[in-house]
This record gives C-alpha cells, sequence and structure tokens, in this order.
C-alpha cells in the first residue's frame, strides 16, 4: 500500500492536477454556497470541459466539486441560516443558533476540522479496501454482476425521496432510456426511430445537462430569492474545552456512519448528514441543547457528509457501480475517456486509481486551509442576484453540449431533456433514479444476456452462484421493505373504516 500511496502522491502532486484540484474545490465551495444548484447539477454542466484533458486531471476536478460542495454548504448555513447543499440542513439547524450566541467562529471551526478529520479517514478506508474489494470483485462473474446492480436500484428505490413508486418508475425510464441505439451483439437498431444520430445512444453528457444543469436554473427562477442582510458575527475560530468534549465524540461517531452509508447504493452526504444527527439526539445526555446550539449537532453530521461524500467512491472504483447520481456522473466521465470503471481499473489504470485517492486527501487540506479565511468572500458572492447569472450559465451549456459532437442535435436532445426534467420535478419524480437507471441499465442487460448464454438460458443459474444469491436475497429484502409501508397504511384505513 505504501508503494501505490507512493504512486498515488506522485501523480496527485504534480502542478496540473494541484491545480485543477484546488480549481474542483474552489468551484464546489461556491456551488455549495449558492443555494439550489448543488454538485450533480454542477458536474453536469462542467462534463464538456474534461474531454480535452488527461483522465486523471478531469476526474480529480470532478471529485473535488463533489467533496468541496458537501463543505461549502456549511458557511452560509451557519452564517446566514441558508444552507446552499441538502446536506447543510441539519447544520443550520445548530450552526446557525451557536452563531447568534457569538460563536460563529466555534461553529465554522468545528465544521471544517470534522470535515478534514472525516476526509483523511474516508480516504484511508477508500486506500485501504479498494485493493481488497478488487480482488473480490474479479472472482465476480455475469450472474454477480447483474444481481448486484439490480440489488442497488432497489435500494436507490427505497432509499429515494418521496414516493417509492414513483422511484421505480424513474428507474424503469432510464433504463429504457438507456437500451436506445444499436445492440451491441446483434447490430441492430433499437427505438431510435429512423433517427441516425440515435443510432449511437443518447448522449450521457446532453441528459445529464438537460435533466439536472438547466433544469435547476428554471427552477430557481421561479423560486422568489432569499437575501438575508444580517450575517451573523464570526468571533474567535475555536472551541472552548467544553465543546471540543462534545465535539470530538460526535466526528468519530458521524465519520464512522458516514463512510458506511456512503458505500451503500441510494446513499450518500445527505443521508449520512440525517442520520448522524438523529443519532446524536438520540445519544445525548443534554436533549435540551439540541435546536438551540448543540456541538455535537453540528460535529457529527458535518464530519457524516464528508464521509460519506468520499466514501460513495468505493463502489465506483472497486465494482464500476454507482451509489448515487453524482457517481453515476462520473461513471459517464470515465466512460467518455474511455475508460470502463471496475475491479481492472487498479491494475489497468493504477495512476487514475491511485492519484485520486491521494488527491482527495490533498484537497480536504486545501478545503480546510483555503475556506475559512474566505468566509467574507463567500458571503458576499450570495448578494449577486441570480438574474445575472443564468444567462451566462446557459450559453455555457448550449456551447458544451454542441462541443461534444460538434452537432446541433446535441442541443435540442439537451432542451427535450430540460422539459422532461422539468415535468418530472412538478410531477413530484426525482430525477437521480433515472440517471442510475440509464447508466446501469446498458450494463445490466449486457451481464444478463451473458448469463444466460453461458448457462445455455438456464435462469437458475442467478441462484446456484452463492454471490448472486445473496444478492437477489437482498434485493427480496429490501422490495418487502419497501413494501410493507404501503401495506400497513391500507390496513390501517381498512380497521379505521
Amino acid at each position: 500500500m505504501l508503494e501505490n500511496l507512493a504512486l498515488g502522491f506522485d501523480v496527485a502532486l504534480s502542478f496540473k492536477n494541484l491545480t485543477f484540484a484546488f480549481l474542483g474545490t474552489l468551484i464546489g465551495t461556491a456551488i455549495g454556497v449558492l443555494p439550489g444548484l448543488g454538485p450533480t447539477a454542477t458536474i453536469s454542466l462542467l462534463l464538456p470541459l474534461t474531454f480535452g484533458q488527461d483522465p486523471v486531471t478531469a476526474i480529480i476536478m470532478l471529485a473535488g466539486i463533489y467533496y468541496g460542495a458537501q463543505y461549502g454548504g456549511s458557511t452560509t448555513a451557519i452564517l446566514l441560516n441558508l444552507p446552499g447543499e441538502i446536506s447543510g440542513v441539519v447544520t443550520a439547524i445548530e450552526g446557525y443558533k451557536m452563531a447568534q450566541q457569538g460563536r460563529a467562529g466555534a461553529a465554522l471551526a468545528a465544521a471544517a476540522l470534522g470535515s478534514f478529520f472525516a476526509g483523511t479517514v474516508s480516504t484511508f478506508v477508500v486506500a485501504a479496501s479498494g485493493p481488497m474489494l478488487t480482488s473480490v470483485a474479479l472472482s465476480f462473474g455475469p450472474p454477480d454482476y447483474f444481481s448486484l446492480m439490480l440489488l442497488g436500484l432497489i435500494v436507490a428505490c427505497v432509499l429515494a425521496q418521496g414516493s417509492v413508486p414513483k422511484a421505480i418508475a424513474m428507474v424503469v425510464l432510464g433504463v429504457a432510456l438507456g437500451l436506445v441505439g444499436t445492440d451491441v451483439q446483434t447490430g441492430q437498431q433499437r427505438f431510435t426511430f429512423g433517427v441516425p444520430e440515435l443510432s449511437d445512444g443518447i448522449n450521457f453528457v446532453a441528459l445529464a445537462m438537460g435533466l439536472f444543469g438547466v433544469t435547476e436554473i428554471i427552477l430557481n427562477l421561479e423560486r422568489p430569492e432569499i437575501r438575508s442582510g444580517r450575517v451573523a458575527k464570526r468571533g474567535p475560530l475555536w472551541l472552548s474545552r467544553e465543546e471540543w468534549r462534545y465535539a470530538i465524540p460526535a466526528s468519530i461517531r458521524g465519520t464512522l456512519l458516514g463512510t458506511a452509508l456512503g458505500i451503500l447504493p441510494g446513499g450518500g452526504a445527505a443521508i449520512s448528514s440525517f442520520g448522524s444527527y438523529m443519532l446524536e439526539r438520540r445519544l445525548t445526555r443534554r436533549p435540551e441543547r439540541f435546536g438551540n446550539g448543540a456541538i455535537e449537532g453540528l460535529a457529527g453530521p458535518e464530519s457524516a457528509n464528508n464521509a460519506g461524500a468520499q466514501s460513495a467512491f468505493i463502489p465506483l472504483l472497486t465494482l464500476g457501480i454507482p451509489s448515487n447520481s453524482v457517481m453515476a456522473l462520473m461513471v459517464g466521465a470515465l466512460i467518455i475517456q474511455g475508460i470502463q470503471p471496475g475491479p481492472r481499473m487498479v491494475t489497468a489504470q493504477p495512476e487514475l486509481f491511485w492519484g485520486l485517492i491521494c488527491s482527495m486527501w490533498i484537497g480536504n487540506l486545501m478545503l480546510l486551509v483555503i475556506n475559512l479565511p474566505l468566509v467574507g468572500v463567500w458571503v458576499q458572492l450570495l448578494k449577486v442576484p441570480y438574474k445575472f447569472l443564468y444567462p451566462a450559465i446557459l450559453v455555457f451549456c448550449c456551447i458544451g453540449a454542441y462541443s461534444i459532437n460538434n452537432n446541433v442535435f446535441d442541443v435540442y436532445t439537451m432542451m427535450i431533456f430540460t422539459v422532461l426534467g422539468y415535468a418530472l420535478t412538478k410531477l413530484g419524480c426525482e430525477s437521480a433514479p433515472l440517471l442510475l437507471g440509464f447508466v446501469l441499465g446498458p450494463m445490466m442487460e449486457e451481464h444478463l444476456r451473458r448469463a444466460m448464454l453461458l448457462s445455455r438460458g438456464d435462469p437458475m443459474t442467478f441462484l446456484e452462484r452463492p454471490i448472486s444469491a445473496s444478492m437477489l436475497g437482498l434485493a427480496l429484502i429490501a422490495l418487502v421493505l419497501m413494501v410493507l409501508p404501503s401495506l400497513r397504511s391500507k390496513k390501517e384505513k381498512a380497521l379505521a373504516s
């Protein structure tokens, strides 16, 4: 591992990669500060910029945007009670109360140090578990991969916000969209409707930019701009002895919980943050402090969301399977660069694997060093009216979509998915399960057909292999957990009537 880490730091500490890691964390922090946009939309908008870059450099920058956004949301959540990210909602609950009590500096320090500690631990977990899980993944056959991807989609539906049936419908729609194009085995075109531009399938970047980027701009224009004129006084950037006593155990618990939840399909920073806050409320010996500036209610969730953001890279790098929508965008970015994520990436692309891992730790150190002095800059950024920002963003979206293949058809594709994304949002449907289905659908089909060819059409091959049978068993348990709440509500209604 030491030799591999030495290789990783050699790659990550090159001037070019350091520059793009800094750029990614800086953009990510700014995106975390600004409410509404988020890392998914930002990464989808910036994907065209990675085409001419080295794959390692491109992924380092995109990863920096992701975990930088988790950190950036805490600044305005604490100072202005205005969380830029979903994971920053619980930070605002306790952090803003601390700021009103003149302890904004302590809250910012707890968030920064907790995020750095969590990032360091989860980076080590990724480095330690990556090669081990890769060796296990090499024993996976086509049935095992199919069952694992099916489990991932089902768990993503269970953990999705809002209606579970709508999440399932989004996954099915995503899988259907992923099947558009030319069948690799037969060479026949499927669902292209005679449009030659669809013979290679729907462009991933145009779909992502439409569903997340431009749709988010339209939704932000609908919402009234919330500007807070009163910024809480920062105070000293350090914690008292009593605050240290409560913050350190909370950060450790949040880091462990976030690392575990980030690995799960459908997991990530938001679930880790809310889970940590609920855990701290249950374990506390001073429940009266929660909602009134409890330091453990801030340190735990901030550590958890950063740990969850980085441990989400484990299934991506070892199995080639995204655990959330941002990781699905990472898969798309790797495929665009000609790299197939999966267990062979450790041996085939060691510079990418270890360079990315080491850049995570460097990026977390950058976040710690550059962000506390820039608190005032981020607050001033919120004063820029959104009506001045969105025209420039739209222009860059159109340029980015066109530059993919130098074809205006990709711009039209982006517009179509913008309309679809807007309609789905109005119907209360999440777009994230659709993106997961779009990425995993073609991979699932490939492994399903390969498994059936190897077994000569015998479906029992999925139950005869222990790994595949275990995954299908877990998928069945997840389905039961999904159905039980609706069955209980129907039973209660029947008893009431």
